[in-house]
């Protein structure tokens, strides 16, 4: 499944945005024009499906802090999306007066032989008669979203990735308790570990490839569990003057090494859309400039069905890469009314039709205003 259509309603900084959306999504814009609260709508969906709407909610700071300043009546808020141009499913929720989050609406529908049918409408007369039924949504329950469980499960396994090498080098002294999934990277090296032992070798190796060509010394890339503490830990063997080089694990990676490596495995990752955050941090320009290559090649080397990627990017460098169309890029732009997503324009699409790139005819348009005074500024 990919995304087809993402409709926001009160959502944070957004008012009300609809966007069509394609395999590849490339969201800029200013600082705090909304491309992370673009992201974390695709988020809260999967934490709907993994643990329920109280705790996406309050995960998130309760309602005060999701629901957008300007709204206006109705206040509700909306999340909903169209997957493969046939899904449809929209959550609408609010509170109730023990200020808990409650579904104002879910809907679910299935375009089938070119006829739309309705596979879930809420509130139901059940839920009008128990209205505490109102505090779940139908995509958690089992016993409700069977005909729709494909959708659960689709939302369930997207994957947010932005890591930060210091969580990945030494996540206890972070947080002592153990992690699951985290997006920053704390439990990145176990996850790898934890991979069926075919499955991660064959990955290591073509990672390995990869950073051997973009990290200088860099070879024979491994993970290994260290029998005295129960812990893995990334190993790597670093060529120089010595015939056997010199092993390192994480612990002494750079960050650019770190963030490259684990780029590489998150593409590997998983089956469902995968949610990048600024991935260009910590790499050298030329290693960004090829990323949008790197992300459509293993795209087509992959044996299982398509997997899409948004991308949160403010770097010239990925953006000059031809291959990205007009129809891959949305421009956020805050705004009186909350922030907006546009798409490239007709003249803009012929633009980069006749040879100029995203990064020529669109990120010019993401210039902070007056941002030519900012040195001028008495500090």
């Amino acid at each position: 499944m990919i995304i087809t259509k993402i409709h926001l309603e009160n959502w944070k900084n957004f008012g009300e945005v609809t966007v069509a959306c394609g395999k590849r999504v490339f969201l800029i814009g200013p600082n705090a024009s909304g491309k992370s609260n673009f992201l974390d709508a695709l988020r809260f969906l999967r934490d709907v499906a993994q643990d329920g709407l109280a705790k996406a909610v309050s995960g998130r700071g309760g309602l005060r802090t999701i629901r957008f300043l300007g709204a206006r009546r109705p206040s509700d808020v909306t999340v909903a999306v169209t997957l493969d141009d046939r899904w449809d499913y929209s959550l609408s929720f609010t509170a109730n007066n023990k200020s808990e989050p409650v579904v104002s609406r879910e809907y679910v529908a299935l375009e089938e032989n070119g006829v739309r049918k309705s596979l879930l409408e809420r509130p139901d007369a059940e839920d009008k008669q128990d209205t505490v039924r109102l505090t779940q949504t139908a995509l958690e329950q089992v016993n409700t979203n069977k005909a729709f469980r494909a959708i659960s499960d689709f939302f369930a396994s997207i994957q947010y990735r932005h890591i930060l090498p210091q969580l990945v080098r030494d996540p206890k002294s972070f947080s002592p308790s153990p992690s699951k999934n985290d997006p920053y990277g704390r439990d990145i090296v176990s996850q790898i570990w934890n991979t069926p032992v075919n499955i991660r070798d064959a990955r290591l190796k073509k990672i390995n490839g990869a950073l051997a060509i973009a990290v200088p010394q860099f070879n024979n890339l491994s993970v290994e569990l260290n029998q005295s503490t129960g812990v893995p830990h990334l190993k790597v063997n670093y060529k120089h003057w010595r015939a056997n080089g010199a092993y390192q694990d994480e612990s002494a990676f750079s960050d650019g090494t770190l963030r490259l490596l684990t780029l590489l495995w998150s593409l590997f990752d998983t089956d469902s859309s995968l949610l990048l955050e600024e991935p260009e941090l910590s790499l050298h320009e030329e290693i960004i400039r090829r990323l949008p290559e790197i992300f459509a090649k293993l795209d087509k080397s992959r044996k299982k069905a398509t997997r899409q990627i948004f991308i949160t990017t403010h770097a010239e460098a990925m953006l000059s890469d031809p291959g990205i169309g007009g129809n891959e890029v949305l421009r956020c732009e805050p705004g009186a009314e909350g922030s907006v997503i546009d798409a490239a324009d007709q003249e803009e699409c012929g633009l980069m039709k006749d040879g100029l790139t995203a990064a020529e005819v669109l990120l010019p348009k993401t210039r902070p205003f007056n941002i030519e005074q900012l040195p001028l500024l008495p500090l």
